[in-house]
């Protein structure tokens, strides 16, 4: 069951007219649409066509999820053995710093400690080289009922997509049937306030599910979820009641506490009467991660979880990181990999003498905080004055106890242009910009699966890739001539 392509001879223009005028209403709005006008719309830059990709990109990205899957499983390993304290116990105490003793408890669980998200998207920079870096990974993602949708619009104008028109909605209802272990599972997709702005897509993703026939999924607010002794039910808006298999979490676990009835949708999986992924276990969300990739004292550790093969690959996309620990080191010591005019550095703080050009890093929260997702706590350093740079440096080592900070390489992404339909006139228009891609992959069982690819491209002047009003988003294809 996929898509009926409608239009497939329209012009570029034409295309562009179509996509705004049939993506899900409702679901975001252009960024030229009258703010008057509350029907619907789209709050990006539409793209004429999807993002083109080589075959051979995308076959590098396609190899990626089991590698990323089985870093997920050696950190949830080595975090279960640092905390028993047969690992070095700093691998622990980095992935728990500035979090409540709850939430500690919650992620040494026995119940959970096989546990992996089970949805994995990682934020990939394309280089010059041709390559890419992998700058963050997002087990609670966002965007998945977006790029879903989009991909079936396009569908409709005859232009395929990676993953096709619904691989989305597939292989997430795959990823739940597996987790339920049962065909067509009753999922409840439970979005709290703080992540609202995700409640649309997901409606819409579920809507698919339900129609492709791959499961039978809700999106509820947490107060909608029913407790009892038996089993959690999920109350539906013409008032019905139905039995939950799995609960998607599509809440943060720093907004835990204000969660409704997090309690005993906690107490409902600890006790195996409902499913729920991703797992409630912070320490796999947190950006210190690739430190302690990185960390030479860890090496033969992570080869043996991993293997070297997948060792190397990981080592060498995830950008060199460190944690912003601000203990003192002894006269001896200095950070290992970083330096300043030359000299090793022994404090954090002598990193404020580079200049702009020598400052490629960026300082940003670690996880668990309001701040560490949608790039709004981070701080590039070479577009920051002195003054600001020596700020930056201070406030993530000054936050180290309450929201651990790090300072991961910064990595510019090449140049790509790509055509827009510009509403405003009705025409096309082109766009210098910057891509971050977005591989949405899906566990399922010992699988890992692509089930499509979000391109976001922000204008050449903008340092941060993210979902601005002036970014063009689009679904990647595959296409000879891409990137």
């Amino acid at each position: 069951m996929g898509c009926t392509a409608f239009a497939p001879n329209f012009t570029a223009a034409e295309r562009g007219r179509y996509l705004v005028d049939n993506l899900p209403g409702g679901l975001f709005r252009t960024v030229d649409a009258d703010p008057r006008d509350v029907s619907g719309g789209v709050a990006w830059r539409v793209a004429t066509e999807p993002f083109r990709l080589a075959p051979a990109t995308v076959e590098r990205i396609a190899s990626l999820g089991p590698p990323l899957a089985a870093f997920y499983r050696a950190l949830s390993a080595l975090y279960a053995r640092s905390a028993r304290g047969t690992a070095p116990g700093f691998i622990a105490e980095y992935l728990d710093v500035g979090k409540p003793e709850a939430i500690v408890k919650l992620a040494r669980q026995n119940r959970f400690k096989s546990d992996i998200p089970q949805v994995i998207r990682p934020d990939l920079i394309l280089t010059d080289d041709g390559g890419y870096i992998a700058s963050e990974l997002d087990s609670v993602p966002g965007g998945m009922g977006f790029v879903a949708a989009m991909a079936h619009t396009y569908c409709q104008l005859g232009l395929d997509t990676v993953g096709e028109a619904d691989g989305m909605a597939k292989e997430f209802g795959a990823m739940l049937a597996g987790t339920a272990q049962k065909d067509r599972p009753v999922v409840a997709i439970v979005v709290s306030d703080e992540s609202g702005d995700y409640r649309n897509e997901l409606r819409w993703l579920a809507g698919r599910m339900h129609e492709l026939g791959v499961a039978d999924a809700h999106v509820v607010a947490p107060q909608d979820v029913v407790f009892t002794e038996e089993a959690l039910f999920a109350r539906l808006e013409d008032g019905r009641e139905e039995k939950i298999d799995v609960v998607y979490r599509n809440f943060e676990l720093f907004d835990l506490l204000n969660i409704p009835k997090q309690e005993l949708m906690l107490y409902a999986a600890r006790h195996n009467r409902v499913k729920m992924t991703p797992p409630p276990k912070a320490p796999l969300e947190e950006k210190s991660s690739f430190a302690l990739l990185h960390h030479p004292a860890l090496a033969a550790l992570w080869k043996k979880e991993l293997g070297d093969a997948v060792f190397a690959r990981l080592t060498s996309i995830f950008p060199q990181t460190w944690v912003m620990d601000p203990r003192p080191l002894p006269p001896q010591a200095a950070i290992i990999g970083l330096t300043a005019g030359g000299q090793p550095v022994n404090d954090w703080m002598a990193l404020e003498t580079l200049g702009k050009s020598e400052r490629d890093y960026v300082v940003k929260p670690s996880g668990f905080s309001e701040l560490a997702w949608g790039s709004r706590g981070v701080r590039v350093a070479n577009d920051l004055t002195k003054e600001q740079w020596h700020d930056a440096l201070a406030a993530g080592v000054a936050m180290y106890s309450k929201t651990p900070h790090i300072l991961q390489r910064f990595h510019k992404g090449r140049r790509v242009s790509v055509e827009y339909y510009d509403r405003s006139s009705g025409s096309v228009k082109t766009m210098d910009g910057r891509v971050r891609l977005c591989p949405y992959y899906f566990v399922i069982g010992d699988e890992t699966r692509l089930g499509g690819i979000l391109a976001t491209v922000a204008p050449a002047d903008k340092r941060l890739i993210h979902g601005m009003s002036d970014a063009i988003m689009a679904p990647c294809a595959v296409h000879e001539s891409g990137a």
